[in-house]
């Protein structure tokens, strides 16, 4: 009679300890290779916050004008409530605001007209798809297309959420799917609000919280394992182009930094390339502040990023 095999086991001293330089993959809203929820009620541009962050993770550019990618790689999409041409204008409007070339862009999209994923057929074909494009981040909209079963049963719910982090776990990527709140939900509970089973707010490790009062946007955001940063007021704009609608951070309009931080920053550079969680650390400063200050650096040629680093034009030398 053969006998199975023991599970695994390590001495706790013996397990590596994490890279706290590789905790997020956008600073201060996504864990890196995080599973979570973009929620909100209808109509909170929760598709506008997915493709922006899709955008940026595939690019490598700041996030909703503000947060910084700090690992970038392929996007993978499924849009089940938009056709492929409104995703495609989205897209390219937030490119087109950002200056990137969208033939250039890894963002791919399924174009499947369905995908259910209490299907074993369907969970086998996404699998399939996710070794073969390897991700960095897949992200699915909505969680109510995806499936045909009963939200409110945990029994139901929690086997396609642990099927979604068994993705996560085996391929090292982040998993954020877009998914609805309860109408009237009591404010300051964005986790508790989820419609449908709790196991929703337990599965997550980062999520993104849309709530609209009258005409004004706020994002809330919840970390498993990170300190939660205040709510940002966002708001959809356009440059002068009608078709540049993008989501932004109205806190990270540009505008002129204090002159002592702009010297900090440049100062800081003299010594070599930075990224912005190495500058927030050394400055103690707030992000927002940061933002500005490179921002209109970036804008007056004194300073440039390249793959993640800020660092100084030659001629922008302190």
């Amino acid at each position: 009679m053969s006998h199975p095999a023991p599970l695994p086991v390590v001495r706790i001293s013996e397990l590596r300890a994490p890279d706290r330089a590789c905790r997020w993959l956008v600073e201060s809203l996504w864990s890196r290779a995080a599973v979570g929820i973009i929620g909100g009620a209808p109509k909170s541009h929760k598709s506008w916050l997915a493709l922006d962050m899709a955008v940026s993770i595939a690019s490598g550019t700041p996030c909703l004008g503000a947060f910084d990618v700090l690992e970038t790689g392929p996007a993978l999409l499924y849009m089940a409530e938009d056709d492929a041409g409104t995703v495609k204008a989205r897209v390219e409007g937030i490119c087109r605001h950002r200056r990137l070339p969208l033939d250039r862009l890894d963002v791919h999209l399924i174009t499947s007209p369905s995908l259910r994923l209490d299907r074993d057929a369907d969970r086998r074909a996404l699998r399939a798809l996710i070794a073969e494009r390897a991700p960095r981040v897949l992200l699915l909209d909505p969680f109510v297309r995806l499936h045909r079963l009963d939200e409110n049963d945990a029994g139901h719910i929690s086997g396609l959420l642990a099927y979604l982090r068994e993705l996560q776990r085996e391929h090292d990527l982040a998993v954020v799917v877009v998914h609805h709140t309860r109408k009237n939900g009591a404010a300051g509970a964005s986790g508790h609000n989820l419609r449908g089973s709790g196991d929703f707010h337990a599965w997550v490790d980062s999520s993104l919280y849309l709530r609209r009062t009258r005409q004004h946007l706020s994002l809330a955001v919840e970390h498993r394992a990170a300190a939660a940063i205040e709510p940002v007021a966002l708001h959809l704009v356009g440059d002068d182009d009608p078709g540049d609608l993008h989501l932004q951070a109205i806190d990270a309009k540009p505008q002129s930094p204090q002159p002592d931080l702009a010297a900090d920053v440049c100062s800081a550079l003299a010594h070599g390339p930075r990224s912005r969680s190495d500058l927030r650390a050394q400055l103690a400063v707030r992000n927002q502040r940061l933002g500005h200050a490179l921002t209109h650096l970036e804008r007056n040629h004194r300073i440039v990023r390249r793959d993640g680093l800020w660092s100084l034009v030659p001629h922008s030398a302190p």
